[in-house]
């Protein structure tokens, strides 16, 4: 009996010690809890209920060249209300006017809201949405309706920001400016200098605000107001010309409508800074119409055909094998090597001409005698030639995409073959995208100096200029002085002699020089498929701008040469140009505009002193300059469009009133 006490004694003694040690290990768990491991507890728990969400920066926006917005960030607000967080008393005081306005604003009953917010709150919605993708103006609204006014903690006010990248010229140009574009996991790309200016000036900083979690997912604001606050991008300025770029965009346009092309593009090139005054890339659906497909200028290498024999001519003359006054025999205007034929575009050929002559009429048999005679037994030197102009180099854009050039070379085992040399003197075998096409016929306008494409013009911070951007020389001398003139002139004769192959543009009125291109594509599938093209530069003595044309497969019955296709586009553009923007092409007709600016000047200032009321020319104006002359006139001024005034509703000269009311149109 005492043996049994004794082991009981035992046994409880034991489960005494256990629970002992137990209550010891809770006490230190606790205290390990508590105080060591306290702030990573209590970290986890509030990372499950509590986090910082990231408010994106506003972009900054993308001007023109004369300060016309090509885009911007537009902030957007979603308005919600936490149903249960107002007092009874501010509920039943401002439910009944908070729904008036309401009512007033969306249009439906204030009954509707009265009976879904009152659902709401007796169903403990914390996230009930009043309003979605409201502007600034109408978000500055709903802060002053009823109990929203009251703030996120007494009044039950959620906002929330986002940002929308708008373009105001739409499709124009979109594939330079940029876009966004969302892949199937949902990252933002945007190409173009919306994209390639991004990150080092556009972006900005993000900011941070705190949200918890109200469960289903849905997160609620804690305070009405940022922890930190984003801070918005740079803006950029770009050198393009809305005015120019319109007349290209549309000019482009209608020629593809015409011949039912497949897709084309056109850039206009300020000749001494490399400054893009415009650039467009139109392609067709699969119901006929054009839009901002691709960006073809940039990033489409190809053929160039015909349009290469510049290149090929200032290689022949800067080593000195031929001369422009050279005479080659075309022959009946067939030629043969290995079993291919290269033929001239004119049955018969063209007989004895001289080499300047064999490029005015784009005589594929001439180019190719006098490249294959002068290289055949070295055509490393013709290439080497090429490369040392820079020809096989990309020009390193900004913008992503820039295709890569194709030159041959002889030293390649793999790519070259007999049939290079004589076929790359009328440009197949190779390939080039517009825009570096264009570069080298800019630096021959340019005497010689090849200038980088340029983009941008400044980055600013308001009005305070953060970087500028300088002319940039990628080759000071693709040629000599001397070449340069030579192919000048030749250039010029396609255009003003009678048989040139683009005389078809020529004008009395205003100077252009240039080359046609035709090149047939996808030769593989059917044999009508070309590639037309014009290139040049304008005006022709005096070069202020040049300017490339390439349409893509336009329809074969219509026409398909670079002179019936291309270059109207060309001549279109620098008509337009010459009226809207006249380019002056010696000092001396520069004096002479001055002096008739003047004189009109002095004119209308006489009639204004005269009659102090006297409606001005504002056509060709900027808007917001031509809205500060009227304004200060006492006129009220109304806009259709953005950009220069095209087009004034009180004709100029006419005898105006206070408070007139003037419709400006604009480009």
């Amino acid at each position: 009996m005492a043996i049994n006490e004794k082991n009981i004694l035992n046994r409880l003694y034991f489960v005494a010690g256990c629970m002992f040690i137990f209550s010891l290990l809770v006490v230190y768990k606790l205290i390990d809890i508590q105080f060591v491991q306290g702030n990573q507890y209590k970290e986890l728990a509030e990372k499950r209920t509590i986090k910082n969400i990231v408010i994106p920066a506003n972009r900054g926006n993308v001007y023109s060249a004369d300060g016309s917005l090509l885009a911007t960030s537009v902030p957007k607000y979603d308005i919600r209300i936490d149903a249960i967080t107002p007092s009874n008393k501010n509920f039943e005081k401002y439910l009944k006017p908070l729904c008036e306005a309401l009512s007033k604003f969306h249009g439906k009953s204030s009954a509707y809201y009265q009976q879904n917010i009152r659902k709401a709150r007796a169903n403990k919605n914390r996230y009930y949405l009043l309003a979605r993708n409201l502007g600034y103006s109408d978000y500055l609204k709903f802060r002053n309706f009823p109990l929203l006014k009251l703030g996120a903690f007494s009044g039950g006010l959620i906002v929330e920001q986002t940002t929308k990248r708008e373009y105001p010229m739409g499709g124009i140009a979109q594939r330079t400016i940029g876009y966004e574009r969302i892949d199937e996991d949902g990252n933002v790309t945007r190409p173009g200098i919306d994209g390639a200016f991004g990150v080092k000036y556009l972006r900005g900083v993000n900011g941070i605000r705190l949200k918890q979690k109200i469960g289903k997912g849905q997160w609620k604001p804690i305070q009405d107001f940022n922890q930190v606050e984003p801070q918005d991008g740079y803006d950029v300025y770009t050198t393009i010309d809305v005015n120019i770029q319109d007349i290209a965009h549309h000019a482009l346009l209608e020629q593809l409508e015409y011949f039912s092309a497949d897709h084309g593009c056109v850039v206009v090139m300020e000749t001494k800074t490399g400054e893009i005054k415009a650039i467009s890339n139109l392609g067709r659906t699969s119901k006929g119409t054009y839009y901002e497909r691709l960006n073809y200028a940039v990033g489409e290498s190809h053929e160039p055909g015909s349009t290469f024999k510049l290149m090929a001519m200032v290689a022949a003359l800067e080593d000195k094998v031929i001369d422009t006054s050279d005479v080659i025999d075309t022959g009946k205007g067939v030629l043969s090597f290995y079993g291919r034929k290269v033929r001239d575009s004119k049955n018969g050929g063209y007989g004895k001409i001289s080499a300047a002559r064999a490029f005015e009429v784009s005589s594929n048999t001439g180019l190719v005698k006098l490249i294959n005679n002068s290289y055949k037994n070295n055509p490393t030197k013709f290439v080497d030639r090429l490369y040392k102009m820079g020809l096989n180099n990309k020009l390193d854009l900004p913008i992503i995409g820039e295709g890569v050039p194709f030159i041959p070379h002889p030293s390649d085992k793999k790519e070259w073959d007999g049939l290079d040399l004589p076929w790359m003197a009328f440009g197949y075998g190779v390939s080039l995208t517009p825009l570096q096409i264009l570069t080298f016929y800019n630096a021959i306008a340019n005497d010689g100096e090849m200038v980088k494409p340029r983009f941008l013009r400044d980055v600013k911070e308001f009005s305070k200029v953060i970087v500028h951007f300088e002319k940039e020389v990628i080759n000071p001398s693709v040629c000599s002085l001397e070449t340069a003139k030579k192919v000048q002139q030749m250039m010029k004769n396609v255009i003003e002699k009678k048989h040139g192959t683009a005389h078809n543009i020529y004008s009395p009125n205003f100077s252009m020089a240039g080359k046609t291109g035709t090149c047939q594509t996808e030769y593989w599938i059917e044999s009508k498929r070309y590639i037309s093209s014009f290139v040049g530069y304008f005006p022709a003595d005096n070069p202020k701008y040049s300017c490339i044309v390439v349409i893509h497969k336009p329809d074969y019955k219509k026409g398909y040469y670079g002179s019936t296709v291309a270059a109207p586009v060309f001549k279109k553009i620098a008509q337009k140009i010459y009226t809207d923007t006249p380019v002056i092409d010696t000092v001396e007709n520069l004096d002479e505009k001055s002096a008739i600016v003047e004189q009109s000047y002095e004119a209308y200032y006489k009639t204004a002193q005269k009659y102090k009321t006297i409606m001005p020319n504002v056509e060709g104006m900027p808007a917001m300059d031509a809205i500060t002359l009227l304004e200060n006139m006492g006129m009220k001024v109304k806009l259709i469009g953005s950009g220069k005034v095209i087009k004034q509703s009180v004709a100029k000269g006419i005898k105006i009133r206070k408070n007139q009311i003037v419709v400006l149109e604009l480009s």
